[in-house]
Formats: structure tokens, sequence, C-alpha cells
């Protein structure tokens, strides 16, 4: 057994140690805690439901099926197989429905493939960035977050391109 698996219960025993000392209350204080966060997650539901239809729209409408069209080649170009174009696209809308094709990547072409690893790692470094953001923007209040989300994007984007490339080398 590694250090790694003794590491959680080791700092949650020594957070009740520092509680005890300092004389605080864990439970009446987690409860507290809990308390605050239920006006922000009734804040955040309305943007991540939204969120949530938009990416079903994205693929229900045929759109995603469209944009994997048009951009396969691009993609193809700068070395992200066509085949995980569609992943791609979805990555930042979805994590359950980009688990779904990446499952359905796995079947189709062996998980040892060229085009398994690469899907793989675009599953694994990318984020859903718009249901983050959703997240993240709803609790700070602010209204214009089109530059962070940009950004986030573009380097989800970049980070995929390493990804294939290392994958192809490796």
């Amino acid at each position: 057994m590694t250090f790694a698996v003794y590491l959680f219960p080791v700092v949650f025993l020594l957070v009740f140690i520092v509680a005890a000392i300092r004389k605080v209350k864990v439970y009446e204080s987690f409860a507290e805690g809990i308390k605050g966060a239920i006006p922000l997650i009734l804040s955040l539901f309305p943007y991540i439901a939204a969120v949530n239809v938009l990416a079903a729209l994205f693929e229900a409408s045929g759109l995603s099926a469209k944009l994997t069209e048009l951009l396969s080649p691009a993609f193809s170009f700068i070395g992200i197989p066509p085949e995980i174009c569609r992943l791609v696209l979805i990555k930042p809308f979805s994590g359950s429905g980009s688990a779904a094709i990446l499952a359905d990547i796995f079947s189709k072409y062996g998980a040892d493939s060229y085009i398994s690893r690469c899907a793989g790692v675009v599953y694994a470094s990318g984020e859903t960035v718009f249901y983050m953001s959703a997240v993240y923007f709803a609790g700070l209040g602010k209204k214009a977050p089109a530059a962070a989300v940009g950004i986030t994007v573009l380097s989800n984007f970049i980070a995929i391109a390493a990804g294939c490339l290392i994958c192809r080398i490796l």
C-alpha cells in the first residue's frame, strides 16, 4: 500500500483533532455550511438546466452531426481524427453525453486503437466548459463571461490537438 491511501483518513482525523482542541462543534459547523449552500443551489439550477437542455438540443437537432461533417476535414488537418469530432463538439456541453460517445468510440474502434486513445485524451483533458461556466458565473453573479469562456474553449481545443499529437507519437 502507498502513503496516498492513508492521506485522506489522516487529514480527516487531523481536522477533528484541531476542532476538538479549538472546541469547535464540528457537526453544527457542517450543518451551518450546508444551510448556506441551499440558496446557492437554487440560484444555480436555472443555469444548469439551460445548459443541459441546450446540450440535448444540440445533439437531437442534428446540428452536432452537421458540424461534425463540416469540421472533420479541418480537424483531420490539425491531427485530430475525424472519428472523434463529435466527442470534441459535445464535451464542452455535456459530461454524460460525451461519456456515451466515448463508450461508442471504444466499442467501435477498440480501446487500444489510436482513435480510442485520442478520444480518451479528449474526454479526460477537457472540461464541460459551458456547464462549469454556468455554475461559476451564476455563483459570482457576473453577467459577461464571454472572454473567460472563449479562452477556456480555445485552451481546451489546444489541449485536444496536443493530446492527439502525443497519442500519435506514442
